[in-house]
């Protein structure tokens, strides 16, 4: 069964952290109305959505994706870049750890889950303003008893590399080039943004599915000519918080024998 661990949208969403875009109004009730269409759409697609309460001082926490990451065989607890975010890890941890056995990131190492694309048994795993060159480095020395290769890879211009590139599916990478090394993806096929949509790059697949921002059409359109299925889905007021579709949820396989979890 495909999990979905999200969280409550924080009541002090609007004094979220932002690097690249700038600060606008954001409409608490309409971001949680939104998340929930978000949460519904993983059902829709198969996933059992567990979420997990709201964290009223952690503006960022709905952006479950970069306090931990989930691999088969175990999580790994990160410490953030951002100082102001560090304390959301505390109860994801909590929450991860019903799943999956523990290890933690520590600094001075500093790490971010949007900094981190798998593919297979290989992380590339930007090194950005979030996440230094000490935390990909503990990052590798955790996972090397468990057979996975971890390639860092320069970002500019942009908060995160899942930001900047992600993966859709039969070796297609979604991307706008400019803002990272692509030197250390050769092989793979690129479906670029378009160009008037810098920021469209982030997309969450699930199975035949890639779920994308409603607010991006024209790169849409050179997704579904590459063959893909694409929903679109708004998530404005996640957009000004600087989140993409990827940040709002942690995907993994539930690998207990039994267990109740569900959605909450």
């Amino acid at each position: 069964m495909l999990i979905a661990l999200t969280r409550e949208v924080s009541p002090a969403f609007a004094r979220c952290e932002l690097s690249y875009v700038p600060r606008q109004p954001l409409n608490l009730a309409l971001a949680r109305e939104q998340h929930r269409a978000y949460e519904q759409l993983l059902e829709k697609l198969g996933a059992r959505v567990v979420s997990l309460p709201a964290e009223p001082e952690l503006p960022d926490s709905v952006f479950v994706e970069d306090p931990a990451i989930v691999l088969a065989e175990l999580a790994v607890v990160l410490s953030l870049g951002a100082e102001t975010r560090r304390g959301e890890a505390e109860s994801l941890g909590r929450a991860l750890a019903g799943y999956r056995k523990l290890e933690r990131i520590e600094l001075p190492g500093t790490l971010e889950g949007g900094d981190v694309l798998r593919i297979g048994r290989k992380l590339f795993v930007g090194l950005s303003r979030r996440s230094n060159a000490e935390g990909i480095r503990r990052l590798t020395v955790v996972l090397a008893p468990y057979d996975y290769q971890v390639v860092p890879v320069d970002v500019k211009g942009c908060l995160h590399l899942k930001s900047a590139v992600t993966y859709l599916g039969r070796d297609n990478l979604l991307a706008n080039r400019a803002w990272f090394d692509q030197a250390p993806f050769a092989g793979y096929e690129w479906i670029d943004v378009a160009p008037e949509e810098p920021h469209a790059a982030n997309a969450l697949a699930i199975a035949d599915t890639v779920i994308f921002p409603a607010s991006f059409p024209r790169t849409r359109e050179r997704m579904e000519q590459a063959g893909f299925r694409v929903v679109s889905l708004d998530i404005s007021e996640m957009q000004k918080a600087e989140g993409g579709l990827t940040c709002s949820s942690l995907l993994f396989e539930d690998s207990r024998v039994s267990g109740d979890a569900g959605r909450s």
